[in-house]
Order: C-alpha cells, then structure tokens, then sequence
C-alpha cells in the first residue's frame, strides 16, 4: 500500500505545486486524453512487439504486485519451514516411499494441508515435489550435491523469468520520455498548420504539444521506473523462499544438525520477515 502513498504524493507536489505558482491544470486535461492516447498506444504497441503474451501479462501484473507487496510474512516462512522440515522428517523415518502419496497429490496430503496457501502457490509447490520425487524415484541414495545443483538450476531460471518482467517495465519508462516527444512533434506539427491563426490560438496549440514531452517524462520517472524498481525488490524478497526450501533439504540430506539447518534456512530471509531461531527450533523439535 505504500505505492499508493507515493503516488498521492507525486500527484500532489506536481500538479498541486503547479497550481499554487499561478497555473491552470485546463490546457493540461484538454489535451491530455490526446496525447496519452499517443503516448500510451507507441508505448503498448512497443511491448507487444518486443514481449511475449507470458511476459506482457506479468509486466503489467506488476503493478498489483507493487501495491500488494511481496506475498510472503514472517509466519510464511516458518510454516514452510516447519512442512519442509517435517516433511525431510518423515523421508528420513519412514522412508521416501511414505512420501509418494504427498508429492503426487498434495492437495489430499495431510503434510501440505497444514500450511494450506502453499497449495496455491504452483512454484513453491513444484520445487518441493519435484525435488523429493527425485528421492522417492531414486534407486540409491542421491548425491546431496547432485540434488543441489538441480534445485539451483530450478531457483535460477525461475527467479531469471520473474526479472523479465520487471525488465519490461523499466523498458518501457525508457521509451516514455521519447514518445513523449514524438506526441509533442506532432503537435508543433499540427501548430505549423495553423501558423496563420492569433497568438492565443497558437499558445494553446503549443501549449497542448508540450503536454505530450510532459506526460512521456512525468509517466517515465514519476510512475512507471519507480514501479519497475520496486517490482524488481518484490520478486527477489519473493525470492527467498525457495531458498529456504533448499537450506532445509540438502542440510537434512547432509545429515547436518538441527540448528545449523535452522540457521542456514534463516539466513536467507530477510531482517523483518525472519522467524526467530526459538520459533523455528521449537517447531521442528515438536515435529
């Protein structure tokens, strides 16, 4: 919600300090449906041609994204956490075919019903099955190292696809200040027609032709690459996660202790939303 704030506040200082040194905001929303259909439409039409359906949908599903914040709490964290540990637990005791049933059906699994959201989170669930499939499937005992570096692999490419989007953005605030002056040279374009009209004719001609430079600079550095920024600090907060599950696993399967798993697995989440170490250990000694 904070973007919100910060957008109250940019429109405010602009157009409010605007108003208070003596301008009319008329000529600006006069023209401005004009210019924005300009501006926005070179911009649309520019990511179209240079994205994917798959990145023009999360490009632009990154604002909700920014204003929604990154989807992962402080209780987030220790409830995965505490399912992984459990379910390395059960491997560990009863063996990976006990676990068959949980990764091949999730949403019947008593394991994963206990932290419900993680049902609807499809990447986090995938990299948690298809880590311990390769467990329940193997035929000897895995390399730690070899299942390692397949989780990694997963980690990267997935994280290197969620920055393209936000890539797209930062694109497109760009291209928005050069548009901005294509829609103004168009409109000393359409002044040029009419240079046999009065001078208060032309102002206004010129006037609604600067109006195009205006939104291209103000869309670019005042909404658009502020959004992209923080699209791109959303997705690698949202980008400690995985690497919980990971510290967790391969700890287990290094038959490390508890408390180093626990320190490894809180060493990758961040000061604010990082559980206790008290809140993890005692979890994991209940389980």
């Amino acid at each position: 919600m904070i973007a919100i704030v910060g957008l109250v506040v940019l429109m405010i200082c602009v157009f409010g300090g605007f108003i208070i040194a003596g301008g009319s905001l008329a000529p600006i929303i006069k023209a401005a449906p004009f210019e924005m259909f300009i501006i926005g439409g070179a911009g649309l039409g520019g990511m179209i041609t240079g994205n994917s359906g798959v990145i023009l949908k999360g490009a632009f599903g990154g604002f909700g994204r920014v204003i929604k914040g990154p989807k992962y709490k402080k209780e987030d964290y220790l409830a995965v956490m505490l399912l992984v540990a459990k379910i390395m637990k059960t491997l560990k005791t009863e063996g990976a075919v006990a676990l068959e049933a949980h990764i091949e059906n999730p949403e019947a699994s008593a394991i994963f019903g206990e932290h419900p959201p993680i049902l609807h989170d499809h990447d986090l669930l995938d990299l948690i099955c298809n880590t311990v499939r390769l467990m329940v499937v193997s035929s000897s005992n895995l390399s730690p190292y070899a299942v390692e570096d397949v989780m990694d692999a997963a980690i990267k490419l997935h994280h290197h696809n969620e920055l393209k989007y936000s890539g797209a953005l930062a694109t497109l605030a760009g291209a928005l200040p050069a548009l901005g002056i294509v829609a103004c040279v168009l409109g000393v374009v359409k002044t040029m027609g009419a240079i046999d009209q009065p001078p208060p004719v032309l102002g206004g001609l010129i006037g609604s032709a600067l109006v195009g430079t205006f939104l291209g600079v103000f869309l670019a550095y005042g909404i658009v690459e502020p959004f992209a920024s923080r699209f791109t600090q959303v997705i690698d907060e949202e980008g400690e996660m995985p690497k919980v599950v990971k510290q967790i696993i391969i700890g287990t399967l290094h038959g490390h202790p508890m408390p180093l798993i626990i320190e490894a697995a809180r060493a990758c989440v961040s000061h604010h939303n990082q559980p206790t170490f008290a809140e993890v250990f005692d979890g994991m000694r209940g389980k």
